[in-house]
């Protein structure tokens, strides 16, 4: 009997019908399954490469023709990834990568369910080399230092892939495809490629459209057959995870018009719906990256990423990052610095209490004694002391707060660009991203 999984994507199971061979139907075994393949797809174009076929033979006997086969659909037709046994013995699995240039995300799929299995987030590696992108593509110049910088990446990727296996008892050979979306020099540092011309004039990438690549071309321990998606790039300065971003959203899909912004260090602003689309990009300011404030950090462990405060009281309740291995802090742990999102939690927080006004300005009256004068600089103790994870009050100075107005001035600047380019105003947007 024929049937396919659930979730009718790019790759999927198939268990074709196979018959015995016999000597009135002694077909080849990879022939006998390409035939099967074709009529559970409803195609003509099945690829079987040769390094599967001895796999193949084996696995028909193995398993007396009842088999499954893991497949992808690339645009000449549907190749076979692997073969296995009856419907009910393996289940098969997809990794999501965002390829952060601070943190990765990866994820963990059911691709017969669609549903999510895991997640797991860590500190991209490459930080050891230089917290900034144009520290890495100096780095990449010197001998033997791309290649570092990729086996960086592709060793934590295969630790976290396999604690995630572990955990969850899937095999690394269930693992049958792989998605990354990251920035352009991101994602030349992963496959390998020179980043070099990305940074200078007149800003060309080595490749825009990576296409599918076999897992083991990349040194990634998952089913070697399994193909790894990289979200093309538009350029220089819009790589795949603003591409992934726009699917994700579905704005491409809308009648209404919407924006999908990105923000870093850099800005990444999209315009549009399904008829048309804009992009540019822009300085956003330090003020997210956590060095722009004194307790700023990359988020973490300790890392506040959520704060309310009571406009009754002037109570703040903080919300921290927990260490994912630390039952014992089920509401997050002591406080030990802010990270961006916490950072804008703060700072609207503040507005809606009246402790600071339009311009971000501290208003003494409403701030009360959490307001302090500290070399010659008014700071907000957002964290006493006595309940700060570091022993030091974790405070917002009037400079961070001036820090955090200009990002978003530069951020306005951007979106009030793009909406006057394109003869829009805010009032028409429908969703925002």
């Amino acid at each position: 009997m024929e049937s396919i999984g659930e979730q009718n994507g790019w790759i999927r199971k198939v268990w074709p019908d196979l018959k015995p061979p016999s000597l009135s139907d002694n077909t080849a075994d990879v022939d006998r399954l390409i035939k099967g393949l074709k009529k559970a797809l409803h195609t003509e174009n099945v690829t079987v490469d040769f390094s599967l076929a001895g796999k193949v033979s084996a696995s028909l006997r193995r398993w007396n023709h009842h088999v499954g086969a893991s497949v992808y659909e690339e645009h000449d037709g549907w190749h076979l990834i692997d073969i296995s046994g009856p419907p009910d013995e393996q289940a098969i699995h997809g990794v999501a990568l965002d390829l952060g240039s601070s943190t990765l995300v990866l994820r963990l799929i059911d691709l017969e369910t669609g549903k999510r299995i895991d997640e797991t987030s860590f500190h991209n590696p490459q930080i050891e080399i230089g917290a900034d992108i144009l520290t890495r593509i100096h780095f990449a110049t010197r001998e033997g230092g791309l290649s570092r910088l990729q086996e960086m990446t592709i060793d934590r990727l295969n630790q976290e892939v396999e604690m995630l296996s572990r955990k969850h008892g899937t095999g690394l050979e269930s693992v049958v495809g792989m998605s990354v979306a990251g920035n352009t020099t991101m994602t030349h540092l992963f496959l390998g490629l020179d980043p070099y011309w990305i940074c200078r004039e007149p800003y060309i990438p080595v490749v825009n459209r990576p296409g599918l690549i076999p897992s083991c071309e990349l040194g990634l321990n998952i089913n070697r057959g399994a193909p790894v998606l990289v979200s093309p790039n538009v350029g220089s300065y819009f790589g795949g995870d603003l591409i992934a971003g726009i699917l994700a959203s579905g704005m491409n899909q809308q009648s209404d018009i919407s924006f999908l912004v990105d923000v870093g260090t850099n800005a990444e602003v999209v315009v549009g719906n399904r008829e048309w689309l804009m992009a540019c990009a822009g300085a956003a300011g330090p003020a997210l990256e956590g060095g722009i404030a004194d307790m700023g950090m990359m988020a973490g462990p300790g890392v506040i990423d959520r704060v309310a405060i009571d406009p009754v009281t002037g109570e703040f309740r903080i919300g921290t990052i927990q260490d994912p291995g630390d039952a014992k802090a089920p509401q997050g742990q002591r406080p030990v610095g802010i990270c961006g999102s916490g950072l804008i939690d703060l700072a609207a927080q503040l507005f809606l209490a009246g402790m600071i006004d339009l311009r971000g300005k501290f208003v003494e009256a409403a701030c009360g004694d959490r307001l302090e004068e500290m070399d010659g600089t008014r700071h907000l103790v957002v964290v006493p002391a006595r309940d700060s994870g570091t022993g030091s009050p974790l405070t917002l100075s009037q400079t961070d707060m001036d820090g955090l107005i200009r990002s978003k001035a530069a951020m306005y600047t951007i979106l009030t660009t793009i909406a006057n380019t394109v003869n829009i105003s805010f009032s028409e947007i429908g969703h925002f991203y």
